[in-house]
């Protein structure tokens, strides 16, 4: 045995346990906190005062940057299209029906991806979501003939399956790379399970298609929430990763920094899209397929 190697039985490896708790409970730099703080500031405000007015207004230009947001494909509270196709609307009432049904059944912390038999089913939701999305396009051109008329109801229900299968795979996707412990399950873990999903997204379809105005204002603007937090999920992974932060979570307030980075990330996408595009077609209008 030279002097350089440990005793029997003792590991020369460092502890990943003791490193990972100190790098755990390492507050963040104060110059960090403050500039990030400011650049919040900066984007919010800038963003805030360079879209239409209004809450309606603000979730106009969320949708803006992810939806084409034609007329004829759209909702409307009286003369007005909502701030989304309705395809877009129902994959983000999806997104966010989903994250309520984990918050509520504890899954939330899930950190584990679904298991094959309902990776099948979800990956069925996003198949139908493909077809009759492309079925819809391609209906804009003369020499196709539709496998059937498109209509926005088969455009929400197809969208909100496909939102109900983007944050089931999105939630233990974040939660992997931020928590220090995440939840050793998934957030769905049987067909079931799956059915209930579906189950009380139902409801939330059925309210939209009733097109009561208040009912698609509040749906309105609950989807453009759904985009900014898919945005906000993404770029608070990206700034742990930055910060070389990765799996320190163990507190909800851990979040705090993380979160506030993710949403200055998703508000700057937005608004960047925002502006290439309003450059570009010098409109908040959707795109007009009657030209």
């Amino acid at each position: 045995m030279t002097g350089m190697e440990p005793p029997p039985g003792v590991s020369n490896r460092p502890n990943t346990h003791v490193l990972s708790q100190k790098n755990e409970h390492r507050p963040y730099r104060r110059p960090v906190i403050w500039a990030l703080v400011v650049i919040a500031g900066i984007i919010f405000g800038v963003w805030l005062s360079a879209t239409p007015p209004g809450v309606l207004g603000k979730a106009d230009a969320v949708g803006y940057a992810v939806c084409h947001r034609i007329e004829e494909r759209s909702f409307h509270v009286h003369d007005r299209p909502l701030p989304m196709c309705a395809r877009c609307t129902g994959i983000f009432l999806g997104v966010i029906t989903g994250l309520i049904v984990f918050i509520v059944r504890g899954r939330v912390r899930a950190g584990q991806f679904p298991p094959l038999r309902v990776l099948g089913v979800l990956g069925l939701f996003g198949a139908a979501y493909v077809l009759d999305g492309l079925n819809s396009y391609l209906s804009l051109f003369d020499a196709y003939t539709p496998l059937y008329q498109p209509h926005n109801t088969l455009r929400l229900v197809t969208g909100a399956l496909a939102g109900l299968a983007m944050i089931t795979i999105a939630l233990p996707a974040a939660t992997i790379s931020t928590w220090a412990e995440p939840l050793p399950l998934a957030p769905v873990v049987s067909l079931r399970e799956i059915g209930l999903l579906v189950l009380c997204a139902a409801p939330v379809i059925g309210l939209v298609l009733l097109e009561l105005p208040a009912v698609l204002v509040l749906a309105g603007v609950i989807s453009a929430i759904g985009v900014v937090f898919m945005f906000a999920l993404i770029g608070s992974v990206l700034f742990v990763t930055v910060m070389r932060r990765e799996n320190t979570v163990s507190r909800w307030r851990d979040l705090t920094l993380p979160w506030l980075g993710g949403l200055v990330f998703g508000i700057s996408v937005i608004g960047l899209i925002d502006l290439v595009r309003y450059i570009t077609t010098g409109t908040w209008g959707g795109f007009d397929i009657t030209m």
